[in-house]
């Protein structure tokens, strides 16, 4: 029985009618961990079916989200072949989203997406969330989301990606607990208290249900781990032995993978789970009825237990050979076997940056290089190196610069100048970024020596145009020029046309204030080659260098076209550094237009991000300093 939902389904129903007009909607649904957004889920879609087609998926409690796992779920519904997608775009997301938003948007009537549990979301799928939404008010498509209101990191991106989705394209929805009323109701009708229930759960709707089927009449279980486990304990050894089974899959398991972890016997040992009501039979896999359940099933395991039942669990998934790679690697993480996180975590972190999940490339490399000891020296100076990289991109800087000095101390070790000499450049870059001036000079300087005693290169010319790049940032125009000119010829010579757009955009910031018209031709063949070849920092330096000559050319129209194309372009492309860089420069054009209170709340949107660096956070704090002077607050 659903109590006290009438006002989100009617809610809801009014969404789908406007899909079916042809005016989408993103839907996100939010309360605590066992409020009921999945019973609220069910009985939508069980009523919507016969009005629109219905395509769901979840996130899982992995330790390390799976990429796109949610999008996968969506495309095997919806029967498209989103693996060859996958390879046919070659890991560029923007035309893999584009191809999903038309295989999803393919029928004449409403379309009902379901991705429960967004706050185990990887940064890919909220990319996705991000796309779709910004473009799902022209779509019959009615985006249906599930994410608990805890203060997690989870959930507080999960509210940085809905804030980057028009809001009038967002309906939030909140599902309270249940009210005494209601828990009265229900324990009314079961012949239970009602006031001691309602005190023990405060109308937690899971937490109801559980203390609602306990068969203890004196003394409720004190919480929802209490009451579950009381339940499991009614079962048989082997019933009890397949539940602890189950417990190690993250959000369900596939009764092939149970089959053959359990052997003929399970059969029985599930439907016996299923009839005391602790797992759902889903058909071709199992599930507990609520990831809290399954929790509280999972945390009484033994060290070993646990291990073992996780090492069954990889042994099965391995011989199926069509799992997802991140749910190998968390069970061979659980399990502790060394040799398959070696193998397999690299694997992993280059499938995660492949679709632009950096937060998670990162998390599976630390994972590789808590195990790496016993590699060859050079296959683990390249995981430091991609760690470093995929560190840079999430804005953690230090991480970036640690992993990259011991990268280089191992080319060094090995005698190769030329990787020693790219890590010397990439060095230069982390510690321009980290606002150490004086370290990026020296170590962009130590670079062009070691590399130009090695000969020509493309890593030659990446640090020709790394030196460019600092003298324009230091208005050292001459020698922006210079240094460009070589790095394009070198590179151009090397086909290397991502060091060509990466010096063109040196070259042509400084040219503005010697010759405009070349300036903005360069400024202009840069963007467009990173554009084209999805080289996507060099295009949003691009954007940010186009805007910036706008600006110091007073052409504040054609500064604020480059700085809206640039921030969305980055918003799309999880370009976090780049994104809020540019919203401290849209706060100096607001300012400069007179939109003083519009130039505040961007700079202070900018300030108020604790993961952004000091040099991210520089252009918004002199927007905010000149307004306050302005104002004459003594804050400034």
């Amino acid at each position: 029985m659903l109590l006290e939902r009438q006002t989100q389904l009617a809610q809801l129903d009014g969404l789908l009618a406007q899909a079916g007009r042809g005016r989408g909607h993103v839907a996100a649904l939010s309360g605590e961990a066992g409020a009921g957004k999945s019973a609220l889920v069910e009985a939508f879609i069980g009523e919507a079916g016969a009005r629109a087609r219905i395509l769901r998926s979840a996130c899982e409690d992995l330790s390390i989200p799976d990429p796109l796992g949610p999008l996968y779920d969506l495309a095997r519904e919806a029967q498209w072949a989103m693996p060859q997608a996958v390879d046919a775009r070659r890991g560029e997301r923007l035309p893999l989203f584009s191809d999903a938003l038309d295989v999803f948007d393919a029928t004449a009537g409403a379309t009902i997406l379901v991705i429960e549990d967004l706050h185990w979301a990887d940064d890919a799928t909220l990319d996705f969330v991000r796309f779709l939404g910004r473009r799902i008010a022209n779509t019959h498509i009615l985006l249906l989301l599930t994410a608990r209101t805890d203060r997690s990191e989870g959930q507080m991106r999960v509210r940085r990606a809905l804030g980057e989705i028009p809001a009038a394209s967002v309906a939030r929805i909140d599902v309270p607990l249940l009210s005494e009323a209601a828990v009265l109701s229900l324990a009314g009708a079961a012949g239970r208290d009602g006031d001691a229930i309602y005190r023990a759960t405060a109308g937690n709707a899971f937490f109801v249900t559980e203390l609602l089927s306990c068969e203890c009449e004196t003394a409720l279980p004190a919480s929802v781990r209490d009451a579950v486990l009381a339940r499991a304990e009614r079962l048989s050894a082997g019933a009890r032995s397949m539940l602890d089974a189950v417990s190690v899959f993250p959000r369900r398991a596939d009764a092939w993978a149970l089959a053959g972890l359990c052997g003929v016997a399970s059969a029985g040992q599930l439907a016996e789970c299923v009839s005391n009501g602790l797992l759902d039979d889903l058909g071709d896999a199992y599930a507990f009825r609520h990831e809290i359940a399954r929790h509280a099933i999972e945390t009484m395991l033994t060290t070993s237990h646990r291990r073992a039942f996780n090492q069954r669990a990889l042994s099965a998934l391995l011989e199926r050979g069509d799992v997802a790679t991140a749910r190998l690697v968390h069970h061979a993480v659980e399990a502790h076997n060394l040799e398959t996180v070696r193998e397999l975590a690299p694997v992993a972190a280059r499938e995660a940056s492949r679709v632009g999940a950096h937060r998670d490339a990162t998390g599976y490399y630390e994972v590789a290089l808590r195990q790496a000891d016993t590699l060859p020296a050079q296959e683990r100076a390249g995981l430091y190196e991609q760690y470093a990289f995929e560190c840079h991109l999430i804005a953690r800087i230090d991480d970036a610069i640690e992993a990259q000095e011991k990268a280089r101390a191992l080319q060094q070790a090995l005698g190769n100048g030329l990787k020693e000499g790219d890590s010397l450049r990439w060095l230069s870059r982390f510690a321009y970024l980290l606002g150490d001036r004086q370290a990026a000079d020296r170590f962009g300087a130590q670079a062009v020596a070691l590399l130009e005693s090695v000969g020509p290169s493309a890593e030659l010319a990446m640090a020709y145009s790394n030196l460019s790049q600092l003298a324009m940032l230091a208005e050292r125009l001459h020698e922006a020029l210079s240094l460009g000119s070589r790095a394009m010829e070198l590179a151009e010579r090397l086909n290397r046309p991502d060091v060509v757009c990466h010096a063109l955009n040196n070259v042509g910031a400084a040219e503005q204030w010697l010759d405009l018209a070349s300036s903005r031709r360069h400024l202009a063949r840069s963007l467009e080659i990173a554009l084209q070849k999805n080289f996507q920092e060099h295009a949003a330096r691009a954007f940010t260098n186009c805007a910036c000559g706008g600006m110091n050319q007073l052409d504040y129209r054609e500064a604020q076209s480059f700085l809206d194309r640039g921030i969305d372009y980055c918003v799309e492309n999880d370009l976090a550094t780049w994104r809020d860089y540019m919203h401290g420069v849209r706060a100096q054009l607001r300012l400069r237009q007179g939109c003083w209170d519009e130039a505040a709340s961007e700079a202070l949107d900018v300030i108020g991000n604790d993961q952004a660096t000091a040099l991210v956070r520089y252009p918004a704090l002199v927007a905010l300093a000149k307004l306050r002077l302005r104002r004459g607050d003594p804050s400034a």
